[in-house]
C-alpha cells in the first residue's frame, strides 16, 4: 500500500509537470500496486480498490479496471454496507455505463459525509447527464482539496476530481475548473 501511493504521488508529480506518458506508466505501476495490495490485504480493504481505479481511470485504463473491481466485488458479503466499497462500485459503474446502479450506491456513500456526500453528488449527476449539478459538486470537491494541508501522497492534486473530469469528458458534460488542482487537458 505505502508502494501505490508513492507511486501514484509519483505519477501526479508527473501530470503537474505536464508529462502525460511519463504519468501513464507511473499510474500503471500505481494500479498494479494497489491491485497487490488488494491480493494481501485484510477483508473490507477497500481503499486499495479506491486507489486502484482512480489510479487507472486517470492513466487511461479505466475500463478494464471498472471491470475488475466490480467483479472483486460482486460476491463479496462485506461490500454491501460499505461506504467506501459503494465509492469504488458507483464509479465503476459511471465508468462502465451502468448509471441506473449509481444512485443507490450513491445513497450509501453519503453515510459517511463530507468528502464522499460530494463525490457522490458527482457521481449521481454524471449518471443522470446533469452537467449543471455535476459543475457544482465538483466545483466542491476542487474546494475541498484546495484547503488541505496535506494529501495523501504529498502532491497537491485534486485526484478526485481529475478522476471525475476525465469520466465527465467521455460524457460530453466536462466542467473544466481552471485550477491547477485539475490538471485535465
Amino acid at each position: 500500500m505505502i508502494e501505490a501511493i508513492a507511486a501514484e504521488g509519483r505519477a501526479h508529480a508527473a501530470l503537474l509537470a505536464g508529462d502525460r506518458d511519463g504519468a501513464r506508466a507511473t499510474y500503471a505501476e500505481a494500479a498494479e500496486k494497489y491491485r497487490r495490495s488488494w491480493a494481501l490485504a485484510p477483508p473490507k480493504s477497500y481503499g486499495r480498490l479506491v486507489g486502484l481505479l482512480k489510479a487507472s481511470i486517470i492513466g487511461g485504463t479505466g475500463l478494464s479496471a471498472a471491470e475488475e473491481v466490480r467483479d472483486e466485488l460482486r460476491e463479496d458479503p462485506d461490500a454491501d454496507g460499505s461506504p467506501v466499497a459503494a465509492y469504488v462500485r458507483a464509479v465503476a459503474a459511471v465508468a462502465i455505463g451502468d448509471d441506473d446502479a449509481v444512485p443507490g450506491y450513491a445513497a450509501t456513500m453519503e453515510k459517511r459525509g463530507d468528502a464522499f456526500e460530494r463525490t457522490a453528488a458527482a457521481l449521481r449527476a454524471l449518471a443522470a447527464g446533469d452537467g449543471e449539478a455535476y459543475a457544482a459538486a465538483l466545483a466542491a470537491i476542487e474546494a475541498d482539496f484546495a484547503a488541505r494541508d496535506a494529501h495523501l501522497t504529498g502532491v497537491a492534486i485534486a485526484d478526485t476530481a481529475v478522476m471525475l473530469e476525465l469520466l465527465a469528458a467521455e460524457r460530453g458534460i466536462a466542467a473544466r475548473p481552471d485550477s491547477e488542482l485539475v490538471p485535465v487537458a
